[in-house]
This record gives C-alpha cells, sequence and structure tokens, in this order.
C-alpha cells in the first residue's frame, strides 16, 4: 500500500471531532518561549505537570496553562490554592523579568488565557482591523473560530573576515494558526529566503547538496542560495487525553541543546503524531515520510524513506522524569510498512518478525529538578550492542552507542535571569549507520540527531542573560572533536556510509580516523523594538583545523562574523556547528 493512504488515519479520526475536547496548535520550534518555559519549570521546583519538556514542539494550550497557574501561585490572593496543588511552589520566586516573559507568553496565545486576560488590547490599532489585539497582525475572535495572521521577517547582513564580500539573510513570509469550534486547531507557515551564509556553511552545503535546516534549495552566485520553507499541520483530540497531529513540520526529544535521539536539525517532513497525556505519562508516537540521501541537485522526485519512533516518559517523582524511546527508520518502494503502525508494541520485536532488514534503535532519558535552581539530564541511546564485546573492551565495530549528559542552572550565582547550561554529547563509531545505506538515521542529506553524525565528542556551554525586560544577551560555546575519513577508509564518523565498508572489525575508538576540531562561539544581543520585534547585533568566531582537509575539499578556517538584521516574529537562525 502507499503511504499515501495513511492520509485515510487523520480522515478517519476526524470523526470523532464531535466528541473531542479543546485542541491546540504548536509553539514554533526556536522561538523565545522555550527557554523562558524551560527556565520556569526549574524554578518552580517540580516537572511541569502540563506537558513534557523533553517533546517539543509544546502545545500552545500547555504553555498558557501552565504561565498562568505559576502566576496565579505568585498573587498572594490565590497563593493558598494553587501551591496546595503544586506543592513545590512554595520556593516560587519570580523576578519581574520573568512576569514580563510571562504576560508575553500569555498575549501571544490569548485563546487558552481564562477570562480573556491574554487578550491586551492594541495601542494603535489601524482601520480597526490591523493589530486590535497588541501580539498579533490581526486577530478574529468569534463564537467557534479563532484565527490569528502574522508576518515573518528576518533580514541579516554581515561581513566575514574569510572572505571580502557581504554575508546576508533575507527572510519574508507569514504564519496562520487558529481554532474550529474549539475542537480543530490548524498552523501554517510560509517563508520565501535568499541567503549567503559564512564561508563554512557554504562548504557545508556544497559537500552535503543541502541547505542545513531546509534541504532543497536552488543555486545562485557567489556561494548564495534560495529557497522556500514551509510547515502546516491540522490537530484535534481522540479523547480529553490523546491529541492527535497530522501535518508536515519538526520535532525534538530530549532537554538539552543536541538531542542525539531526536533532533530538529533536519528538514521539515510529513509526520502524523499521536500525543497522550494521562496521569504521570507521557507517550508519543511520531509516524513520519523522510527524504533519502541523494547526490543529484535540479528537480526530480527525490526517493523516499519512512521513519516510526514511540517515546514514553514517566514522571517517577514531581522532580525526576525518566524515558524510553525506540526509533525504526527504513525504505521501501513507494510504501510505508503497515506492521510499524501499533502504537503499542516494541517495533523491535516487529522489525525482526520482518526478518530484520532495518534500521532500529532504543534510547533512554532523564531529568531531575532541583533546588529551584538546577536541572540535570540525560540521554543514552543503544544502536547495537553486545555485552561480551563490551566487557572485554576490544572495540568490536558493532558496539554503537551514543551519550549526553548535561546540566542547567538558572539564576546563577545569585544573579537574577542569569542561566547557564553544559552539555557534553559522545557518539561512537559508525552510530546511527546501517548496512543499507538509505535506511541510516538522515533526512535530505542531514543527521536526524547530532549535525556532525557521528565518531564525535562535543561540549556545549550557553550563558543566556536577560537583564531587563527586552533585552537578551546570549554566549555560546562549541568545541568537537570527530574522527574523519579519508579518501579510501570509513572510519565511522559518515553516517550515510554503508557500514559494510568499515575499515576494520576490532580496536574501533572514538575519534578514530583523521582527527578534525572545531570550535564556534558567537556573542548575541537582541533588543524588542516591539512586541516580538527584534534588532539582533551578534559575532561569531569559528576555528577548524586538522581533519586532512585536502581530502574534504575543507579549508583551514580560522573566521570571524558579525551580522545585524531585524527579525519579527520569528526564532534566529544561528550556524551553530
Amino acid at each position: 500500500m502507499s503511504f499515501k493512504h495513511i492520509l485515510l488515519i487523520p480522515a478517519a479520526l476526524l470523526c470523532f471531532t464531535v466528541i473531542a475536547s479543546a485542541q491546540s496548535t504548536n509553539i514554533p520550534l526556536g522561538t523565545y518561549a522555550y527557554p523562558v518555559l524551560q527556565r520556569l519549570e526549574i524554578k518552580s521546583g517540580q516537572l511541569a505537570p502540563q506537558f513534557s519538556t523533553g517533546i517539543r514542539p509544546y502545545t500552545r494550550k500547555s504553555a498558557a496553562d501552565f504561565v498562568w497557574d505559576l502566576d496565579s501561585a505568585s498573587k498572594s490572593e490565590q497563593t493558598d490554592s494553587i501551591r496546595y496543588m503544586h506543592p513545590y511552589w512554595h520556593g516560587l520566586n519570580l523576578s519581574k523579568v520573568d512576569q514580563y516573559n510571562m504576560g508575553k507568553i500569555l498575549e501571544d496565545n490569548p485563546e487558552w488565557v481564562p477570562d480573556s486576560a491574554g487578550f491586551v488590547p492594541g495601542k494603535h490599532p489601524l482601520w480597526n482591523t490591523f493589530y486590535t489585539n497588541k501580539a498579533n497582525l490581526i486577530t478574529v475572535n468569534k463564537k467557534d473560530f479563532f484565527l490569528v495572521v502574522n508576518p515573518l521577517l528576518d533580514l541579516q547582513a554581515g561581513k566575514e573576515s574569510a572572505d571580502n564580500q557581504f554575508d546576508y539573510l533575507t527572510t519574508r513570509g507569514a504564519e496562520i494558526h487558529g481554532l474550529i469550534a474549539n475542537k480543530i486547531g490548524f498552523y501554517t507557515s510560509l517563508t520565501e529566503n535568499q541567503e549567503r551564509p559564512p564561508y563554512f556553511v557554504q562548504n557545508w552545503i556544497n559537500q552535503w547538496h543541502a541547505v542545513p535546516g531546509i534541504g532543497y534549495y536552488k543555486t545562485l552566485k557567489n556561494g548564495e542560495v534560495d529557497y522556500i520553507n514551509a510547515s502546516g499541520y491540522i490537530s484535534f483530540g481522540v479523547t480529553k487525553y490523546i491529541n492527535v497531529q497530522f501535518g508536515y513540520g519538526n520535532n525534538f526529544i530530549g532537554d538539552g541543546y543536541r538531542s542525539l535521539l531526536l533532533s530538529d536539525y533536519s528538514p521539515n517532513y510529513l509526520f502524523l503524531k499521536l500525543h497522550t497525556h494521562i496521569w504521570k505519562l507521557d507517550y508519543t508516537n511520531i509516524f513520519a515520510q523522510l527524504t533519502s540521501q541523494s547526490t543529484n541537485q535540479g528537480d526530480y522526485l527525490r526517493p523516499q524513506k519512512y521513519m516510526t519512533i514511540n517515546d514514553l516518559s514517566f514522571n517517577a517523582v514531581p522532580w525526576l522524569s525518566v524515558g524510553i524511546m525506540e526509533a525504526i527508520t527504513y525504505s521501501r518502494a513507494n510504501h510505508f510498512e503497515f506492521a510499524y503502525l501499533d502504537p503499542i508494541i516494541f517495533n523491535g520485536f516487529v522489525q525482526q518478525a520482518l526478518g530484520s532488514p532495518d534500521k532500529d534503535h532504543i534510547g533512554f532519558h532523564a531529568k531531575a529538578i532541583v533546588a529551584h535552581h538546577f536541572e540535570f539530564y540525560g540521554q543514552f541511546l543503544i544502536d547495537e550492542f553486545k555485552i561480551k564485546d563490551f566487557l572485554s573492551n576490544n572495540g568490536w565495530w558493532g558496539n554503537k552507542w551514543a551519550m549526553q549528559v548535561g546540566g542547567k542552572y538558572v539564576d546563577a550565582f545569585s544573579v537574577k535571569n542569569l542561566d547557564l547550561q553544559a552539555e557534553l554529547n559522545v557518539i561512537r563509531p559508525y552510530t546511527y549507520t546501517h548496512d543499507d545505506s538509505v535506511s541510516n538515521y538522515s533526512n535530505y542529506n542531514q543527521p536526524l540527531a547530532d549535525p556532525f553524525g557521528a565518531n564525535l565528542v562535543e561540549v556545549d556551554g550557553i550563558i543566556n542573560y536577560q537583564p531587563v525586560n527586552r533585552l537578551y544577551l546570549n554566549a555560546r560555546i562549541m568545541v568537537s572533536q570527530q574522527g574523519l575519513d579519508d579518501s579510501t577508509s570509513d572510519w565511522g564518523g559518515n553516517i550515510f556510509i554503508n557500514y559494510n565498508k568499515r575499515q576494520q572489525e576490532y580496536n574501533n575508538r572514538i575519534l578514530q580516523g583523521l582527527h578534525n576540531n572545531i570550535v564556534n562561539f558567537s556573542l548575541t544581543a537582541s533588543y524588542e523594538l516591539a512586541h516580538n520585534l527584534y534588532v539582533d547585533l551578534s559575532y561569531l568566531k569559528r576555528k577548524n583545523w586538522g581533519g586532512y582537509p585536502e581530502y574534504w575539499n575543507l579549508p583551514n578556517e580560522n573566521t570571524g562574523f558579525f551580522s545585524l538584521g531585524l527579525r519579527w516574529n520569528m526564532g534566529r537562525r544561528d550556524y551553530d556547528y
């Protein structure tokens, strides 16, 4: 059967919306709300009861409910009742900046704020149509119909030390989201983009035949590219506890800066997602159609492949969450493997029952909140594993695993709204690869996990500081070491190579091959001129050395990049690799 028959699934589920509860669209990934919500959860001292921060994107309703409860707990007249429901909130200490950020989230999601408190009138509405609501260009709030329309804009210009030309980014578009009868949510966005990125990104595009996070593009001149980016989905409920989304977008599993399980680094893809939130459990099922790797550019039908992910998170105690996930990626001749549609079965068993032709792995993740200031998190992925070879430390190639450990510290050193994060990622050689190179863990020539692939050690450090309401300061450093291949050998860093071409059976070690080093450091200052309208000033310093660049056509780079930009209703496009 063709993958298009999956369209019958959401169509059938729509029949249940007559008795469904209210459903919400998502907060777009990469926007300001994510670090704010994660910070507020840590300050609350317990896991957010409305949603799991380890599954992104978050729904607008769950975010608004969480912020509304926190806001109520901070007000004396409602403190006793709210804190009785959430006893860990006794240590709640919100700053004025926190209150400002919470107000922004409520204003951006007014349809889910009680008593219409999120509908803040615009100061200067135009023709009684535009900006009647402070946060949105157009707001329609009628019985059984809610609609928001906003422009999307990102204009960046910069100068790089590696060459004599100016780099730039121009993004123009719009997004629409809304509700029908408070039961069906819908979202769509479309942007048209031209970009001349820094020199190292141009090299990346030439090497992998894709724009990072985008995929298909057209080449212009002097390293310039042109591309369209779009997403869209519908959302509805089957019961009070189960939400269904179908459309085109991205997903992220984990609490870190990177994810070794599923990241949003690759381009958008077609997906069907079921999310169950009940008791202490969050259970997510993702069925997706991906694009296989290709070295050819131009207009033609790219080969497709498919992915099934099941992820279960359990709030063991109010401050500790643990979870397990499994992922299957595979290729079929233009059809989805319906054996993987069962949402409550161990797909590793199904994969073996089919003859073990596909790529599968299991992951574990955990998060703990400590003392209203700290969060510790981690992931461990098992791609393939033999205990005997692991204990013997013989370097068997098939012991493929990845590990992440990290921590966050909010209001660091008693400085309000100073937040720190540190993270370590370690990935064994040949992790995410497969004997069928099409079934590797990737989408459109880009990894579905860490952007560098495998055979690496990466350390990330992040500082976020918001000293006043409208000023956002960020510093980030990424230090990566990776073992690359030479022109004749596969040492396990390139996930797109069939692992049967591996260099050796045993004595495989992390960072084997040609040792490559990257340091990527950035400073960004953003000031909010008006609601969700930012001016950005940033500096990026990147150094890449080692790795025998003559084999990869990647020159040793020691480049600095200044940029100034204007951004409206969008997250920043960062070059963090």
